[in-house]
């Protein structure tokens, strides 16, 4: 089938709604609950969305030694004034290292999940880029999720993500997120197409920037799951309430 059939005819799979349902009944905390004093993707801003009955949504990045950490960047000097990458460094050297201006310390995705234990659901963000062995970080993410009973799902920008746990965990549940601005790489429809064909997700999560967006439309309307991000507005949570299904939210997003 040609990639550049009509949406309606792109092979993606049919939505199991016992599988995907609950992302549609959840406000996710994007990278926890965090404000001044409680650094994105820290535990404490993971623990306060959990007692505030939010969804948490986080990233990981890979350490040396191929844990997963819970950590956005790539670089380790906005999040705590070191310089270097995270990459260079063990998962118990980072688990010594503090954000910046605070008490907090770098964690692993293990942590996350002995804080969540199951009462609310989890959106674990796998960080790729060109020419990454993002197989690596799927392997511990899947590695650290094993035997873990809570709702969760994972996502990611790379294709390859959702693929890899479709062969290899096909248990968890996965997503392709996608965005059309200059930072990302699915900016043309034909782009756009060939992510989802070849990541084959069971939910998307769109830049809410991009909505209205008729190929989200269409998607949406076949019954996969639309989550939309970063919801930080009034005016972007009521594109977000109109055009998706759940929001990945923060500040006054979350009002």
């Amino acid at each position: 089938m040609s990639l550049f059939a009509p949406l309606d005819r792109i092979i993606v799979p049919s939505p199991d709604p016992d599988r995907t349902g609950w992302l549609r009944d959840w406000t996710y905390a994007h990278r926890g609950l965090h404000s001044p004093g409680i650094p994105e993707n820290s535990l404490a801003g993971f623990e306060l969305a959990a007692e505030q009955g939010l969804g948490i949504e986080c990233d990981i990045q890979r350490s040396r030694d191929d844990a997963a950490m819970l950590v956005h960047d790539w670089e380790l000097e906005r999040l705590t004034g070191i310089s270097g990458r995270l990459a260079d460094y063990s998962a118990d050297q980072l688990a010594q290292i503090a954000f910046l201006d605070s008490e907090h310390k770098l964690a692993r995705l293990d942590d996350l999940l002995e804080i969540a234990a199951g009462r609310v659901p989890l959106l674990i963000e796998i960080k790729s880029r060109r020419r990454y062995d993002v197989e690596e970080s799927c392997a511990a993410v899947r590695d650290a999720l094993a035997g873990y009973d809570g709702l969760h799902a994972v996502m990611s920008f790379d294709p390859r993500v959702s693929r890899w746990f479709a062969e290899h965990s096909p248990e968890t549940v996965r997503g392709l997120v996608m965005r059309e601005d200059e930072h990302g790489m699915t900016q043309q429809a034909w782009q756009r197409r060939l992510a989802l064909w070849f990541a084959k997700p069971e939910f998307i999560a769109y830049h809410v920037a991009a909505l209205p967006s008729p190929m989200v439309a269409g998607l949406r309307k076949r019954g996969m799951p639309v989550l939309t991000w970063t919801v930080n507005s009034p005016e972007t949570r009521a594109v977000g309430l109109r055009h998706a299904d759940a929001l990945i939210a923060e500040g006054e997003g979350l009002a």
